[in-house]
């Protein structure tokens, strides 16, 4: 009898290092995740420009896609999307069924499209961007 005890202590220790185990690497995967994306900062706040036939805004400064949508900044990187709640990041990965429908459809070459446009800045935008959305501010231009 007390080597059958022994046996279901010794069988139910390694049962519970190894789930143990297999939590703990589990856990270590999904930790990893949202690194992939290379960091880019501002060291003050951006100006914003509005992207014609939309209500998105992108930075025109930046060397790199940084684009404001009703109230999340937008990141796309190596076919993946990422998204944060301010412009600085962090920056975490969005399957492409939660990536808002018009970031998919920004007119192509919307940068371009930009050059002679008044930059807004962050402090105006910040103000204004949910009342121009809602009075289809940009609509009149």
């Amino acid at each position: 009898m007390k080597t059958r005890r022994s046996n279901l202590l010794i069988m139910g220790i390694v049962l519970l290092t190894v789930l143990g185990f297999s939590v703990k690497s589990e856990a270590g995967i999904e930790v990893g995740v949202g690194i992939s994306i290379p960091a880019f900062t501002f060291k003050e706040p951006p100006h914003l420009a509005v992207i014609p036939g939309t209500y998105a805004y992108f930075v025109p400064d930046a060397d790199t896609d940084i684009i404001f949508y009703h109230g999340y900044w937008y990141r796309p990187f190596n076919g993946r999307w990422y998204r944060a709640t301010f412009y600085n990041g962090p920056w975490a990965f969005m399957a492409p069924s939660k990536v808002p429908r018009v970031l998919f459809e920004l007119p192509p070459g919307y940068r371009r499209i930009y050059a002679g446009h008044r930059p807004i800045a962050y402090a105006e935008f910040t103000r204004h961007w949910r009342t121009w959305e809602r009075d289809r501010y940009w609509d009149r231009d």
